[in-house]
Formats: structure tokens, sequence, C-alpha cells
């Protein structure tokens, strides 16, 4: 029941919540965004989520610049888009400023609304390169060198992710922040942990706030932990961000823009998705995976992700293991079709799907 009171609050909001929004020369629908997930926020997904309503912009997957230099086939894949796929940020991570200034010329020709220098990603492989969070030690201002040489490259609009910094003792977000504003950067998005931390603990909004305080004009956008309306209330009043991405909260409910935009606009947010939107999206998300990678690749992909459908909808270990293991369209029609015909298991309510699990590394970073 609590759950149901929090999704209920009336907004308090700051008037700016109330205006239009734009980050540099794009204007959005929405002041809530689509972080980048790596190995889920595809064009497939983001479409889907799009489809659902109330996203203000997505983000692509981190693409790796030198791979866009030397036009990898595979991270091109990373790239694919349509015309339902706008506005579009391209995540960028490299650390080398060549390459990186000349992806960001590629993608801007490529047709991207704006570009993202990811300086959050915990992940070694990244990190070992120099991109990433590794980029949060720089105390020789080469960062914010190469942050200008990409600004100074492209026309669109370019922004930054980055962790508050690389553990406790190096908490260097606030510091960037007010750089990059000096050199060019539109819009600085923050999420509120450390490298270190990883994914464990809470998101420091304390931390988010000092980003937002640090910077003159440009949106800080609040990202970490925002599940429910609840959630995004905190973020705002503790912060004084202008926006807020949401990643995995996105996962296990899709509809949470929607939500929340309606609540900004009338102070109701309505309902989450029901049993049956659940199963119609499940298979809009597929037909959008086959439309991007064909049948054969759509259901290895899906089955990274049946298991928040089968958690989310309740199917029971049996239909979950053929998610899991699915082989065609043909196979998910039909078990949507028995899901349909059967409706929603016997007590479940649509905040079940809100707690869905969403698997992510466990402690902190240096224990992965």
């Amino acid at each position: 029941m609590s759950i149901q009171i929090s999704e209920q609050l009336s907004p308090t909001l700051p008037e700016v919540w109330h205006q239009s929004f734009s980050i540099g020369s794009v204007g959005l629908k929405s002041r809530f965004c689509l972080a980048p997930l790596a190995g889920y926020t595809n064009v497939a997904f983001r479409t889907a989520i799009r489809g659902a309503g109330g996203v203000g912009l997505c983000t692509t997957d981190l693409v790796n610049a030198r791979a866009v230099v030397e036009q990898i086939r595979k991270t091109l894949e990373l790239l694919a888009t349509n015309d339902d796929d706008k506005p579009l940020s391209v995540q960028l991570f490299g650390s080398k400023p060549d390459e990186m200034a000349q992806a960001a010329k590629w993608v801007q020709d490529y047709g991207a609304d704006l570009i993202d220098i990811n300086m959050g990603c915990p992940v070694r492989k990244v990190v070992k390169t120099g991109g990433g969070s590794a980029m949060m030690c720089d105390t020789s201002g080469s960062t914010v060198e190469m942050i200008k040489r990409i600004v100074d490259a492209v026309s669109i609009p370019v922004t930054v992710k980055m962790r508050l910094g690389w553990d406790a003792t190096q908490i260097t977000a606030p510091e960037f922040a007010h750089q990059f504003e000096q050199v060019g950067v539109q819009a600085i998005t923050i999420h509120g942990r450390t490298r270190e931390q990883g994914f464990s603990g809470t998101v420091d909004l304390e931390g988010i706030r000092q980003v937002v305080q640090a910077v003159d004009r440009i949106p800080v956008i609040g990202n970490g932990d925002v599940r429910t309306i609840e959630d995004a209330q905190r973020m705002i009043e503790v912060t004084g961000c202008q926006a807020i991405a949401i990643g995995r909260g996105a996962l296990a409910n899709p509809w949470i823009f929607r939500q929340l935009d309606n609540w900004v606009r009338t102070g109701d947010p309505g309902p989450r998705g029901s049993y049956e939107e659940r199963i119609h999206f499940m298979m809009d998300h597929l037909y959008r995976l086959v439309a991007w990678r064909g049948e054969y690749g759509a259901c290895l992909q899906f089955r990274k992700i049946a298991t928040w459908y089968a958690k989310a909808l309740r199917t029971g270990k049996h239909i979950q293991q053929l998610l899991v293991m699915l082989s065609s369209v043909g196979q998910l029609e039909a078990i949507a079709k028995q899901l349909l015909q059967q409706g929603p298991p016997e007590g479940w309510v649509e905040w079940d799907a809100g707690d869905a699990n969403i698997p992510v590394p466990k402690g902190p970073i240096a224990h992965w």
C-alpha cells in the first residue's frame, strides 16, 4: 500500500519544471530521459519506450570512438536508428582527443541530435583504456581540453555523463562540471555514485546538488535510483536538478516516463502498464528487435531480457524457461496468446512489475 500512496504525491516542483526544456538548440518534449545502458538501449528498446510515451530524449548504448573511426561493423550496429528515434543522443567513450573529435564529426554527419561523452562507466575494460570513470581522475587539464576539442569539432550540442568521482576521496564532478560549462558543454548528467561504489549503496543526492550548484546556466540531469514518483520528487527537491535520466527503472516500468511527465503536467501520474499492455509491449519489443537484427538475432537479444518480462508478468517457471530459450517470433506469439487468454495470475497488480529484478554487478567495483 505504501508504494501506491507514494505514486500519488502532488508535485511541489520549482517553476522551471513547468517550462519548456531544451539542451542547447535541441528542444525536448519532457524533462525525463532514457539513460544509456550497455547492452540494452538499442534502437528496438528506445523506440518501444518512445511508443509508451513521455520520454524527452533517448541515448544509445556507449560507443567506442576508435571503433567509429575505424568503422567496425559491430559498433556501427549499435548506432542503428530510424525516423521514429528522435531526438537521439549518441554516447561516445574514449581517451584520445583526435579519435573522439573524429568520431563526434562522423556521428553528427550520421544524423545524431546530440553527442554525450561517457565519463561514468565503471567497467574495467573501459576504464583501463583511460575512458569512462578513469577520466574523473585527471588533474592535468587534459580531460577538459579533450572535451573542448569535441565541442569545437561539431555544431550539435555536446553533453557529458559522469559519476561523482573515482571514490569518496576524489569527488571531482563539481569542478569538472564548472570547467565543462566554460568550454561549451550544453548539459551535464550526473550519476550520484562514485566509480568505486559501482551500483552499491544508495545514490548521493547531496553530491548531485553540489554539481547543480557548480554551474551557472546549463541544465544538470540527475541520475540514479529513480523508480517511482516519490524517487523523482526527492531527486528534484534535494538536488535542484533540471531533468532526470532513468535507466534500470525504465526496464522494470517502461511507462515511467509517461507517468512522470503526466505528474509534472497535471499532478496525476496515471497508471503503470496493465497486464495486457505489458504483454503487448513485450511483443512490440520483439518485433522491433526483428526489424533491427532479423529473427534469429532478435531471439538471441530477447533472451537477455526475457526474465524481466517473466517476473513482471509472473508467468511461472515453465514459461520463463521458454522465454529465455526463445527461438522464433511464432513461439512468443503463442505464449502471448496463452497469457492473454489466461489473464493475470491471482493477486497480480501493476505494482508487482515495478520490482522486477534488474541484475547489476553486486557490491563495490573493486569486488566485481
